[in-house]
């Protein structure tokens, strides 16, 4: 049984980021095509957001394969 929330909660935080660093790239993309000449400083923006992301996703994973010795 906790085998089936660790997965959950590890496919959640997967899932999560996946939807998270697809909408900073679109959102760059979409900012790029309507100001060309900020494309680095976006560029920059847009890498410190993406990893803060997958940051997170990787401490929910953690925190998740943690509670298996827990319960």
């Amino acid at each position: 049984m906790v085998g089936i929330g660790v997965g959950l909660a590890a496919g959640l935080a997967a899932l999560g980021a996946a939807i998270g660093n697809g909408l900073i790239v679109a959102n760059y993309l979409q900012s790029v095509a309507r100001q060309p000449e900020m494309e680095g400083k976006l560029r920059t923006t847009m890498f410190i957001g993406a990893g803060l992301v997958e940051g997170l996703a990787i401490v929910a994973i953690v925190i998740a394969f943690m509670l298996v010795g827990k319960v």
